[in-house]
């Protein structure tokens, strides 16, 4: 369970910190990469909740997938217009 706790803590801390990080170059291109590297924790983050569901140590898992989608979503959209 702690390996799972900080796993979770690590991805989430991600999300925010590619943006910043990318957000923070010099070029479009590297801002781009940096959401998709955010995209992926989200998407580890998704699935180190999925797995803390199923193995117990959550009850409630519906609330989280919403958020975790409209994270996904917010980031999908803001790669797509920065590249057009």
């Amino acid at each position: 369970m702690y390996g799972l706790t900080s796993q979770i803590k690590r991805a989430a801390l991600s999300i925010p910190s590619n943006i910043a990080e990318g957000a923070g170059r010099q070029s479009r291109a590297e801002f781009i990469r940096f959401l998709y590297i955010a995209l992926g924790s989200a998407s580890e983050l998704e699935t180190q909740l999925e797995l803390a569901y199923r193995l117990g140590f959550m009850e409630e898992l519906h609330a989280f997938q919403i958020k975790m989608s409209y994270i996904k979503s917010m980031l999908s959209g803001l790669i797509k217009s920065l590249k057009s």
